[in-house]
């Protein structure tokens, strides 16, 4: 993988990576086409933004209600203790989970920030449960259930953080 310091990118770089962030399924020629590039000179940017990690890889967003019911939620969790070990045990611990959909450690009052979704709120218990007598290392959590989505966004503001980049530059 490439650092990020080693590439450098450009405004076709930075358009690829927009349409696609907004459209993953686009067909490489569509793509060259909004870019304006042929097809050759686009696949080779492309696969340079994947080989430095800059694009990680590619998914479809599914509208979870329209398939099973279900319940998301955001949980703010502590650590007994804040060991190196503590954290490597927690973080592999949830690593096994595909209820949990993703984790951040942040900084402040808790050590982590969980997104969960199971069935119901039941099954989502059994996991807490699960997680707090299995030796992962979680002391206490605070739940918040999703009760709508109000904006969800894939879509992260490229230009805008790469404006504000330049300006400081």
């Amino acid at each position: 993988m490439v650092s990020m310091a080693a590439i450098k990118l450009d405004d076709r770089d930075i358009k690829i990576l927009a349409l696609l962030t907004k459209e993953g399924r686009m067909s490489k020629a569509a793509l060259a086409e909004k870019v304006n590039l042929s097809a050759t000179p686009c696949w080779e940017r492309l696969k340079r933004l994947e080989k430095a990690g800059i694009i990680s890889g590619y998914h479809a967003e599914v509208e979870l209600k329209l398939i099973a019911p279900h319940v998301s939620a955001f949980v703010m969790a502590e650590l007994e203790n804040h060991r190196a070990e503590t954290f490597q045990t927690f973080e592999a611990a949830i690593a096994r989970y595909d209820e949990i959909t993703a984790c951040w450690a942040i900084g402040g009052g808790f050590d982590y920030l969980l997104q969960v979704v199971t069935h119901n709120v039941d099954t989502y218990q059994a996991l807490i449960d699960e997680l707090l007598g299995s030796g992962t290392g979680l002391a206490r959590y605070f739940t918040y259930i999703v009760t709508k989505p109000v904006k969800i966004s894939a879509t992260p503001p490229i230009s805008l953080l790469l404006s504000a980049t330049d300006e400081k530059n």
